[in-house]
C-alpha cells in the first residue's frame, strides 16, 4: 500500500472543494438529541428482528438505523429542510468495539451500509442542481482508546491496540462506503492514536477500491486546558494529522462555540485547509429539555461571529442542537465569505 498520501481526484463529492471557497457550508446538528425527542422505548429499539436479544438495547442509536428507519430518516429531512449541506450517517457508534457494548459486533457493517443509504436517501430528495447535498460518512472516537489507561494503577495497560482498531474503522469505512457516503468525516476525535489508525483504514480502503473521498477531520477540546484527551495542543492536533490532507479540519462537541474560539482562531491561522467548527449548545445542563442551555438564536449568533472574522469555511451543530440551530447558524453565517484557504506552510 502507498503509505504517502499524494492528492489525487476526488470520485465523489468533486464539487464539494469549489463549494467551500465560494461560502460557508452548513452541517447538520446532533442525531442523539433529534432521537431522545422521540422517547422511544426498549422494544423500538429491538424492533421484530431483535425481539429476543438478551442484552438491553435502549441508548445504542445505531441499531434505530435497522429497527427504526423510519425516525432516521425523518430526522435527516428535518436537518435538510432546515438548510444542511451535508448531513451525518447515523453511525458514530457503528463499529464492531463498540456494538460490542450491546453483544452485536456482528452488525458494524449492516450498519453503516443501512444508514449511509438512509442518508443519500434523504439527500437525493432534497438535492437541486443550485444546492446538492452530501452524506458524510460519520466515524466515532470508538469507547476505547489506545493511548490511555484503563488502569490508574497501571499507566501501560491498554484495553485496544492500533491494529484492532485499524480492522474496525476498515469496516465501517466499506459499509459507508458501498451503502454511498459522499465524504468521510471522522469527527469528535480525543485520541490522536486513534484517529491516525481510523485514517490509516481509511486510506487503506481507498486503495484497495479505487475510490477516494474526500475526509473531514474534528477533534474535541475537552476542557479548559487547551488540549484534546491524549494530550495534544490544538496546534500539535493539527500537525499529528495534516499528512492525510483532510478537505476540512476543525473542532466539535466539548465546548460550547463561545470557549471554542480561541482554539478555532489558532487552526484559522495554521491550517493549510478549510476549517470547520460545530460546536455543543453550550454546556450541559441535564434540566435542559435537549440536555444543553443554548437556544437557537445564541448559538447562531456566535458562529456569526466566527464568520464574520473571516475563521471558518464549514459550521454546523453537536449536542443539543436541533434543525432550529441548524436554521438560524445557516441564516447567521449566509452573509459572509468563507476563510480563505491558506496555501500549504512548511512543517
Amino acid at each position: 500500500m502507498n503509505t504517502e498520501l499524494t492528492p489525487r481526484p476526488y470520485t465523489r463529492a468533486q464539487n464539494l472543494p469549489e463549494i467551500l471557497a465560494q461560502r460557508i457550508v452548513i452541517l447538520d446538528g446532533a442525531m442523539g438529541t433529534m432521537i431522545q425527542q422521540y422517547k422511544l422505548s426498549e422494544a423500538d429499539y429491538r424492533g421484530m428482528r431483535f425481539a429476543e436479544h438478551t442484552t438491553d438495547v435502549k441508548g445504542n442509536n445505531e441499531l434505530l438505523s435497522l429497527t427504526r428507519p423510519d425516525v432516521i430518516s425523518e430526522i435527516h429531512e428535518q436537518y435538510l429542510a432546515a438548510g444542511a449541506d451535508i448531513i451525518e450517517t447515523n453511525t458514530f457508534g457503528a463499529t464492531s468495539i463498540a456494538q460490542d457494548d450491546y453483544d452485536l459486533p456482528e452488525l458494524a457493517y449492516e450498519m453503516n451500509l443501512v444508514s449511509a443509504q438512509l442518508a443519500k436517501k434523504a439527500c437525493e430528495k432534497f438535492s437541486t442542481p443550485d444546492k446538492p447535498r452530501f452524506v458524510a460518512g460519520a466515524f466515532g472516537p470508538q469507547p476505547k482508546t489506545a493511548s490511555i489507561s484503563p488502569d490508574v494503577n497501571d499507566p501501560a495497560a491498554r484495553n485496544i491496540n492500533y491494529e484492532q482498531l485499524r480492522a474496525a474503522y476498515y469496516e465501517q469505512g466499506k459499509g459507508l462506503l458501498e451503502g454511498g457516503a459522499d465524504v468521510f468525516l471522522v469527527e469528535t476525535i480525543f485520541d490522536t492514536l486513534n484517529a491516525k489508525a481510523c485514517l490509516f483504514a481509511i486510506e487503506q480502503l481507498f486503495e484497495d477500491t479505487g475510490e477516494r473521498l474526500p475526509v473531514l477531520i474534528s477533534g474535541t477540546v475537552t476542557d479548559a486546558s487547551g488540549r484534546i484527551l491524549s494530550g495534544q495542543t490544538v496546534e500539535a492536533f493539527w500537525y499529528s494529522l495534516r499528512h492525510a490532507k483532510p478537505l476540512t479540519f476543525g473542532l466539535n462537541c466539548a465546548l460550547g462555540g463561545e470557549l471554542m474560539r480561541p482554539y478555532i482562531a489558532e487552526l484559522a491561522k495554521i491550517c493549510d485547509c478549510a476549517v470547520s467548527c460545530y460546536p455543543n449548545a453550550g454546556l450541559p445542563n441535564p434540566m435542559s429539555d435537549t440536555g444543553f442551555d443554548e437556544t437557537p438564536d445564541i448559538t447562531s449568533h456566535i458562529l456569526q461571529g466566527f464568520a464574520q472574522d473571516g475563521l471558518v469555511n464549514l459550521v454546523g451543530g453537536c449536542c443539543g442542537t436541533t434543525p432550529a440551530h441548524i436554521a438560524a447558524i445557516a441564516k447567521a453565517v449566509a452573509a459572509f465569505k468563507p476563510r480563505t484557504i491558506q496555501t500549504s506552510k512548511p512543517m
